[in-house]
């Protein structure tokens, strides 16, 4: 066999270009599954008012941004339509927000905190600050800004 063609089959057999073997705990997503998995576990030992991830998320940006669409608030918190819409209707039942037709387009929605969700986001503030100190715990200061930026970077 020629030289070439033996260093293609070995190419063939290790499962990629120039033979490197495909080694799960060298996988970005892999990582990443199990750092967000890490961080799932610290928000939810630590969140207070039974909040879920994706409903922080909410809360956090109407809190930062202030009555939105619920459309746009689906794309600023990283959510589908349908999860979005889900999520919502989650904190309206539960009092935390309340939703109205757009005055200037009924079929828009928009989102608005009530008091008890500005009330609930005041208090659970110190344990978002709190869970994301406990999920970079294993980092040090120019470690944590450097992921935080490279994570950035791949949204």
């Amino acid at each position: 066999m020629s030289e070439a063609r033996t260093r293609q089959v070995a190419e063939i057999d290790a499962g990629q270009p120039g033979g490197k073997p495909y080694l799960l705990d060298e996988q970005v997503g892999f990582l990443l599954r199990q750092a967000g998995q890490r961080h799932t576990a610290i928000f939810a030992a630590r969140m207070i008012g039974d909040l879920t991830p994706t409903q922080w998320a909410a809360l956090a940006r109407l809190n930062e941004r202030g009555p939105c669409s619920q459309n746009l608030l689906g794309r600023l918190t990283a959510m589908d339509a349908a999860t979005i819409k889900g999520v919502v209707n989650r904190l309206v039942h539960r009092g935390l927000a309340e939703t109205r037709s757009d005055p200037q387009d009924s079929r828009r929605l928009t989102v608005t905190l009530t008091q008890a969700g500005r009330e609930l986001v005041e208090r659970s503030a110190s344990a978002a600050h709190a869970i994301t100190e406990a999920t970079l715990a294993p980092l040090n200061a120019n470690e944590r800004r450097a992921i935080v930026k490279l994570l950035g970077k791949l949204k």
